[in-house]
């Protein structure tokens, strides 16, 4: 059997400083969410990539992982919300285990946000209003296919989508199986990477949705 070590020295040395920003307890806001925006905010202002994408980790009823990028399309005290197949891997994991988290990664700024909590499905309402708003080929693409499933061909993929287009005239129902999810949060971690990997890592939790008093903590790097 091969020494499951043996290639560690072709990524042993690629490293980088951070040195940023720092992060204290007194550069917090109060509330998580107002940090949260003042984050994004922030990397807003600067041009940052793609800053509102976010990794989504869930579990199946199995317990085994899976984590994807998705794109955040609203956020309040409600939670946070995004959109996809609810037959997809992850809808499906959603489905049998209702918790996930979230990762944003600014990379630029050298900061890190982890959201967790439970996972609930928004009104088909919601859902309605903002298929309508996505721009005519992402509604054709959501109709076209089924998300995560096995298919024969790309050329397959692209007949389905092809017939869609064909009737763009009409305004197209959102799929059923298509919809949204709102992720309302139990912990938030804000890590702030430092010199030397002493990063700085401050965790606000709480012990229930119904408890508005976020307990602030401190962790190793």
């Amino acid at each position: 059997m091969n020494d499951p070590c043996e290639f560690m020295d072709r990524t042993r040395d690629i490293r980088r400083e951070y040195a940023y920003a720092k992060l204290s307890k007194a550069d917090l806001a109060e509330q998580p969410l107002d940090q949260f925006q003042h984050w994004l905010d922030h990397a807003l202002a600067n041009a940052i990539p793609d800053a509102t994408a976010m990794a989504l980790a869930t579990a199946d009823e199995q317990g085994k992982p899976s984590v994807r990028i998705v794109l955040l399309k609203d956020f309040d005290t409600h939670g946070f919300v995004w959109f996809s197949d609810r037959g997809s891997e992850k809808g499906r994991a959603l489905a049998a285990n209702p918790h996930a988290e979230l990762l944003f990664h600014w990379r630029e700024l050298d900061r890190q946000v982890r959201i967790r909590g439970p996972v609930s499905q928004v009104a088909e309402s919601a859902a309605d209003a903002y298929f309508r708003s996505r721009p005519q080929a992402s509604q054709w693409a959501a109709a076209a296919s089924q998300q995560s499933q096995p298919i024969e061909s790309r050329a397959a993929l692209e007949a389905r989508y092809a017939a869609l287009a064909q009737d763009s005239e009409q305004p197209l129902p959102r799929p059923q199986s298509w919809g949204g999810f709102c992720l309302q949060p139990l912990a938030y971690e804000f890590w702030q990477g430092r010199e030397g990997r002493l990063h700085d890592r401050l965790r606000f939790q709480r012990a229930s949705l119904q408890d508005n008093q976020w307990k602030i903590e401190r962790l190793q790097p």
